[in-house]
């Protein structure tokens, strides 16, 4: 048996892979709201539009993509099948319980909040990344070059209240989420040390797991709200 057979058929293995595909999420994302802070430019969405070209022309770029959509699947897989397994491996229920003593409210909805992420995730891919390479997009030009104009696609998409509203639920999901992932991830790969692991723990949890949900959050609101004439 091969070790990546073994790997896959062993719960620590399962959870190492989530760990690893998680944290690299999780470095995606930086680099993600980085990017997309560039709606904020007030040039049109020149800035935007030129980012957007640079992420989907550049050979690295478009490399790491694929890592990325399969970091994706494959972390959603291993949460499946670690969910099941945990269930199979605990079918009677205990008559009482009380979970909230035991732990956080984070690790207990794990599988709901995962689910809502997916779910935005395809949404989220269908609205922009779609549209970007087969959808029909306006075109913008600067300094003589055509640009694909998906600043004007998140204009359009962020004047819907309800994608607006699923936006900042799924942003809040997402914070949850890397609350209890990030604790974990860094458990399951021993890296924990009794001197810095507390401030790993203080800029995973308090740092990172609110400010890059609550960045993204502000992209859909701001942009809802300059739509009703709120921002002027």
């Amino acid at each position: 048996m091969s070790w990546v057979t073994q790997t896959l058929a062993s719960s620590l293995g399962r959870k190492v892979i989530m760990s690893l595909t998680g944290l690299f999420l999780c470095t995606f994302l930086i680099v993600h709201v980085a990017g997309n802070l560039q709606l904020f430019k007030a040039d049109g969405g020149r800035a935007f539009n030129e980012y957007s070209y640079f992420m989907t022309h550049n050979p690295v770029i478009m490399t790491v993509s694929y890592l990325l959509y399969t970091s994706i699947v494959v972390h959603a897989l291993m949460a499946l099948i670690l969910t099941r397994h945990n269930q199979a491996s605990r079918p009677v229920k205990y008559a009482y319980q009380r979970p909230e003593a035991n732990s956080p409210w984070s690790s207990r909805n794990m599988g709901i909040l995962g689910t809502v992420l997916l779910i935005f995730i395809v949404i989220h891919m269908r609205t922009f990344w779609y549209t970007m390479h087969f959808g029909p997009i306006p075109m913008a030009e600067y300094d003589g070059k055509e640009y694909k104009d998906l600043y004007k696609i998140v204009l359009e998409a962020f004047s819907n209240w309800w994608y607006v509203l699923f936006y900042v639920i799924a942003m809040g999901a997402l914070g949850y989420h890397m609350v209890h992932g990030f604790k974990s991830g860094f458990q399951t790969l021993g890296l924990r040390h009794k001197k810095y692991t507390p401030l790993i723990e203080f800029l995973g949890v308090y740092v990172f797991s609110m400010l890059i949900p609550a960045l993204f959050a502000a992209m859909p609101v701001y942009f809802f709200l300059k739509h009703v004439g709120v921002i002027g």
